[in-house]
């Protein structure tokens, strides 16, 4: 380990900055962040930075920077363009025991500037000791995209029981059991979803109670979007790292349950035409027993589980049986496979609104409002389909739209086997037989369609 890092107080002390420009901005931008009082050294100061040192009421030197500038300085940055001023700030500072940065000169340095993730009071500080801000700054993004949005407000509430937690339980061990116990229960995801109240009431109870059992089961309804794992939430992928055991469907693509917490344990749910291995019922069931239990049960969807995912159905058994439960929204198939098609679903020349249905064939029949669905300046977007596709084009097509009315079918959109056919409602009955394209499917029809060439980006194989 090159560098130590440490997280230095500075607020109320004296920082000073040499240099007038961007760089110096962003760096008493910075400063200030952190409480700083700030003194700007500078032949000439930017109006930016002028500003920003108005709005906070800092010091602005306009001259050539001196070594009692340096006089009672807590840490000094040199961010100037003259390599000379730089070296001069650099030795002064050391010669003062001062710690100094000097920006883009290593060796110059005594302590480096990481690139910082700020959900605060939690900071997280990323350095590649200078050698590589570039890969510091790709690391900060894979933090700021993993880290919760709310985690600062976890660490005020569990920094707010700190004294308590100490006063009521005196072993240092036990402490230590106790706030992991806490970080593992549903009480960081009833923070991160905006229930403090209702965290806090947890941790009371925990407190006040400590035999009571602290193992709470929890369902997670996630939607796991069209099949390209890129397109998962954040929260659905923090709550598949969490879940102790998950119910899986047909449409959830393999990529996707890679992202699953290894241990877990995986049950698979799924259903095809005529054949539902796991009936509804008997889902609903598993999740309510499995919950009890105390387990932290994923029921993992492909799409929206609101959208012909039969996801309310599932909270109506666990709202009846006291089960909590949360909900993750997914990239519903018909948003992620026209994205993927090239296809906007609405468009200002073609399409004012859009239809989600199902074309489930029943007794033979597709039983929908089809005087409603043949009205101009709409889009239709049909869920599974592909075998009442022949029977969705002839009913359309007797109740009076164009028999050369676009549609394109996509199959397993958005992932890696991806096809696109594109007909009229004439042809594409065949030519879907011809491509011999398979379920999943989602079938789009409308005059959008005509735009799928050339807006068509991604690569199928």
């Amino acid at each position: 380990m090159d560098l130590l890092p440490i997280f230095l107080n500075i607020r109320d002390k004296k920082c000073v900055v040499v240099g007038g420009g961007g760089v110096a901005f962003r760096k008493a931008t910075l400063l200030l962040r952190a409480g700083a009082d700030l003194s700007i050294v500078a032949p000439s100061v930017s109006d930016e930075l002028r500003n920003l040192c108005a709005a906070h009421d800092c010091t602005i030197i306009e001259r050539k920077f001196e070594e009692a500038d340096l006089s009672d300085a807590a840490i000094v940055v040199a961010a100037t363009d003259d390599l000379q001023t730089n070296e001069q700030v650099s030795v002064i500072s050391s010669a003062l025991n001062i710690p100094v940065n000097v920006v883009d000169q290593p060796h110059l340095c005594s302590f480096i500037m990481p690139s910082i993730v700020d959900r605060s009071p939690v900071v997280v500080a990323i350095s590649s000791g200078g050698s590589s801000p570039i890969l510091t700054r790709k690391l900060k993004e894979l933090n700021e995209t993993m880290m919760p949005g709310r985690i600062g407000k976890l660490a005020e509430l569990l920094g707010s029981y700190r004294d308590r937690v100490r006063n009521e339980i005196g072993d240092f061990s036990e402490r230590i059991r106790f706030w992991e116990s806490v970080l593992d229960s549903e009480i960081p995801e009833l923070v991160y979803n905006g229930q403090d109240d209702k965290a806090r009431s947890a941790l009371d109870t925990w407190l006040t109670n400590p035999e009571i059992d602290r193992i709470g089961g929890e369902v997670y309804l996630v939607g796991a979007g069209p099949g390209d794992p890129d397109l998962l939430t954040l929260r659905a992928l923090r709550l598949m790292h969490k879940a102790d055991v998950v119910l899986y469907d047909r449409l959830v693509s393999p990529e996707i349950l890679l992202k699953l917490r290894p241990d877990a344990e995986k049950i698979y749910v799924g259903k095809r035409s005529a054949d539902h291995a796991v009936p509804q019922e008997t889902i609903n069931e598993m999740l309510v027993r499995l919950a009890k239990e105390g387990r932290r049960v994923l029921r993992l969807k492909g799409g929206d589980p609101f959208i012909f995912g039969r996801g309310g159905e599932e909270l109506e058994s666990l709202a009846a049986a006291g089960i909590p439960f949360q909900i993750v929204p997914g990239i519903t198939a018909a948003s992620g496979c026209a994205s993927y098609a090239g296809i906007p679903l609405t468009h200002r020349d073609y399409s004012q609104s859009v239809r989600f249905l199902t074309g489930h064939t029943k007794d033979g029949r597709v039983p929908l409002e089809w005087d409603v669905l043949v009205k101009e300046q709409q889009t239709l977007v049909f869920y599974m389909g592909l075998a009442g596709l022949p029977l969705i084009c002839d009913q359309l097509m007797n109740h009076g739209m164009s028999s050369t009315t676009p549609v394109a079918v996509v199959q397993q959109g958005t992932t890696q086997t991806q096809k696109v056919v594109v007909g009229t409602l004439e042809s594409i009955a065949d030519l879907a037989a011809e491509k011999e394209i398979q379920a999943p499917t989602i079938i789009i029809i409308g005059e959008v369609v005509k735009l799928q060439q050339s807006l068509s980006w991604f690569n199928e194989n």
